[in-house]
Parts: structure tokens; sequence; C-alpha cells
């Protein structure tokens, strides 16, 4: 039970993020598991130092600062939530995106002073790139390229919602995401994903009253229809050969696997991460539960 506890707490020191009583329960995958008994067992763990305690969180790693820009985080988020559903809706009225969700740090209540606000979209089939190509330019000419607000950097079309990697962290990012337009798509994203309630049983469920339903205005009809059947099937592929190519030139110290998880690029999925941020945030989590494991072994013995 120790080490089921550790797991969470280990994952979200790679954050410096301290997790409340509750969050353990629901990032833990406990069964059937009382907050009394995990208390008790949170309790234990902090008398032999594995864990710290500051006010109702827990950590790993003993620095109070941790807790400090946690609250500034989350406050921080709040603000920002409202203005970010507005944008999502906004990305919405674009042709052939079919549902938007927040995702990254604000989708868990969370943002740095420098963070961006992400965006996961649902398109129809055979126009995600022709929806993200737009999508782009409209951020490119309309917003200067900023990526504070209107970070668009993941896309799957409605025949390709599960996602293909399968790990801690895509799950994490998968039962976190929030819709905010689109709400038929998000069930069906979440039906379509139910592989990641393997990691996390209890999570609570995502709430869709504050996301409205598909629709499509007027602009949105006359130009989906102006790029229907062949016309937009050659658009569509011509916008994705554009993209993979500049990337190719832009990331050319990546070779080809790196490429293919950090910048997958399908005809009905488009992940644009650059940083490759999955596979550094699973590495420092297996390396930070290694240590805590050690800690407590030496303990126990």
């Amino acid at each position: 039970m120790e080490q089921i506890i550790l797991r969470p707490l280990a994952y979200f020191a790679v954050f410096r993020y301290p997790l409340l009583l509750e969050e353990i329960l629901w990032y833990a995958g406990i069964p059937a598991m009382e907050p009394a008994a995990l208390q008790k067992d949170l309790q234990q763990l902090v008398q032999l130092g594995v864990v710290s305690q500051y006010g109702d969180m827990y950590q790993l790693g003993d620095d109070p600062e941790w807790l400090t820009r946690r609250l500034e985080a989350n406050e921080r988020a709040k603000r920002m939530l409202p203005r970010a559903q507005q944008i999502g809706r906004f990305i919405g009225q674009f042709p052939f995106v079919r549902s938007v969700f927040i995702s990254g740090a604000v989708s868990k209540q969370v943002m740095g002073p420098e963070s961006d606000v992400d965006f996961f979209i649902v398109t129809d089939p055979g126009r995600l790139w022709l929806a993200r190509t737009l999508l782009i330019l409209f951020k490119k000419v309309f917003l200067l390229n900023s990526h504070r607000y209107f970070c668009v950097n993941y896309f799957v079309d409605t025949n390709h919602l599960e996602i293909i990697e399968k790990n801690l962290f895509t799950a994490t990012e998968t039962v976190t995401l929030m819709p905010v337009w689109g709400n038929e798509g998000y069930m069906d994203f979440c039906r379509i994903n139910q592989w990641a309630k393997g990691y996390y049983p209890y999570f609570p469920e995502r709430s869709t009253e504050n996301a409205p339903g598909y629709s499509r205005n007027l602009i949105k009809k006359v130009l989906e229809w102006v790029w229907r059947g062949a016309w937009g099937n050659r658009l569509d592929q011509k916008a994705m050969e554009i993209t993979i190519d500049h990337w190719k030139r832009k990331f050319k110290h990546m070779d080809a696997e790196t490429f293919d998880l950090a910048l997958k690029s399908r005809k009905g999925i488009s992940k644009h991460h650059p940083l490759h941020f999955q596979q550094k945030v699973l590495e420092q989590f297996e390396q930070n539960l290694e240590t805590a494991l050690l800690q407590l072994e030496k303990l126990h013995q």
C-alpha cells in the first residue's frame, strides 16, 4: 500500500505539485479504500520522513515553496478558465471542428506565470489538416503567433479518437481533459479511451455542463460546403504534406523514432510536442519513485 500511495506523489513531484488526500485517492486508483485508512498510511510515511505534509497537502521532497506555488497556480488557472472556455468555443466555430477540450496544465486547474492554454481538438474525418491549417493561420495573422491563449497542439479526427500511446502520462492527460465545446464528441472520446480508467478507475468524470453541443453557424456551413468532396480532399492532403515537410526541416536533429513520438503525423492525427515532454516526465517519475522506494526500504531494514 505504501508503494501504491507513493506512485501519484512521485508523478506529481515531477511538477513540484503537492496533492490533497482526495487527489491521492483519485490518482492512486486504490480500490475500496476509505480516506481514513489512506490518511493513516500517509501519516506513517510522513513520520518516516519519506513524505512531507504541509497543511492538508502531501508531497515528496521537503520544500514548503511547493505549496505556495501550487496555491498561486490554482488561483491563476481559476481566473483563466472562463477565458479559456470562451476561446475554446470560438475555436469550435472553425470549419470541420467537432469538439474542443482544454488540455495541459489548465485542465488540471494549474497555470504557471508563463504557461500556455492548450487545446485538444477533434475534427471531421479527412479534414483534420485543413482545419489545423486554418487555425494556425488565424493564430499567426490575427494573434501575431501568440501561444499564450491559443496553443492548438493536438488534433484527432472522429475516426481516430483512441490515443495510440498508452502510458501513465497519456492516461493522466486523457482523464483530465476538460470539454468546452461539442460535448457529444467528448462522450465519444471517453467511451473509446476507457483504457485510461485502468490507470485511474476512480478519477471523477469531467462535467459537460459548460460544453455546448456541436453546432454550425452560417459561415462554417458555407466554408465546409466549399471545401467538400475531391477539392477538399486535395487541400487537406496538401496541408498535411506542407506541414510535415516544414517540421522535418525545423526538427531535423530528431531521429525518426523521436520525431514520430513528439510530432505524430497521420491522416487523422496531428501531435505537436517538439519538446518531447512525455518522455521527460515519465523518466523523472521513474527516478522519483525509485528514490522514494529505496529510502523506504532502508527505513524498514
